[in-house]
């Protein structure tokens, strides 16, 4: 039996949209215009080889497809991107760092909704049994782990910045050019532990926290509410957000921000009590991308790109990364 309903999904709240696919979202809001460059605009696989800043190839020697280098500038602003948006969350938006382990037993996994269900899109150590994080969010889930969390403590909030590992199975043939989907990325998590009436006012603050990013970093993005067949399995409501990237032609998804309500907490047996003596409750967690690369290093390079081929770096990254421009050797 339990097996089994480890297989069941979460429930969508009343308010998302019906829909078996992408195709039933809908676009809550547009921010910005999407740039229209002077010149034809060089996609991001020939920006970085121009710039000699993304080396695909040495990148497919060490470790095949979807992997890629990162070298020089690009090392330097995908370094820098992290620390501004993890400086950005600690300090203006009130989260608490935390740097967990990138590798986790099976039930973490479990806890926050990976397992057993998406074992074929994770890597796995087998002498050890352990697993390589796909996202900060499993471990970030499973801090409190069979706990009950004392009245006056929620909600808490959580930042991390870790590696990500996705075998991407599920998505075979598709973006397989440049470094769009690889096996392996990094990216800004934020969490949130809450109490059940808060969580959906929680969530709506978690995505304005992710839209800030983009509009510090002046692109242009929309906020997409996921309809029920094209929500994740523990998510009880979706907002993703897709920053514009002329280079490509597309919105790529930079956050995806979901309230899964108390689904991960039953799995992860994570309670707290309203008031003294009283009884536990499950608490319901919040998550979302803050944002994740290399999507936004993409949609850097591809808007801020100029016609003797230089990019331009935004000027809240300049103390981070020592620079203002890449430009070509």
């Amino acid at each position: 039996l339990n097996e089994m309903l480890l297989f069941i999904p979460n429930i969508p709240l009343a308010a998302v949209p019906d829909g078996l696919d992408e195709s039933g979202n809908q676009v809550i809001r547009e921010i910005g215009t999407p740039r229209k460059l002077p010149f034809t605009p060089l996609a991001h696989w020939d920006l970085g080889e121009n710039l000699q800043i993304i080396d695909l190839q040495r990148g497919a020697k060490l470790s095949g497809s979807r992997f890629a280098v990162l070298k020089g500038s690009g090392a330097v602003l995908e370094r820098a991107l992290q620390n501004w948006m993890l400086d950005l969350h600690i300090n203006h938006h009130g989260y608490v760092e935390v740097h967990p382990p990138a590798l986790v037993r099976e039930e973490i996994l479990i806890g926050s909704g990976n397992l057993p269900k998406f074992g074929d899109n994770l890597y796995r150590d087998v002498e050890e049994d352990l697993w390589l994080i796909p996202t900060a969010e499993v471990p970030l889930t499973n801090l409190y782990r069979d706990e009950i969390l004392e009245p006056g403590v929620l909600p808490l909030y959580y930042v991390a910045c870790t590696p990500c590992f996705r075998r991407e199975k599920t998505a075979a043939g598709r973006d397989t050019r440049g470094i769009k989907r690889v096996h392996q990325f990094n990216k800004v998590e934020m969490y949130k532990f809450v109490e059940p009436e808060q969580s959906e006012a929680e969530l709506e603050l978690l995505v304005t926290d992710a839209e800030e990013v983009c509009r510090s970093l002046g692109l242009a993005y929309r906020v997409v509410k996921l309809c029920a067949g094209d929500m994740g399995f523990p998510s009880a409501m979706t907002y993703d957000l897709e920053v514009w990237s002329p280079g490509c032609e597309e919105w790529l998804e930079v956050s995806s921000c979901s309230n899964c309500t108390d689904f991960q907490a039953r799995r992860a047996n994570i309670r707290y009590r309203p008031a003294s003596g009283s009884r536990p409750q499950f608490v319901h967690t919040i998550n979302g991308s803050g944002l994740a690369l290399p999507r936004i290093l993409i949609a850097l390079l591809e808007n801020y790109q100029q016609e003797d081929g230089s990019v331009i770096i935004p000027e809240v990254l300049h103390p981070y990364t020592g620079f203002s421009v890449i430009n070509p050797p």
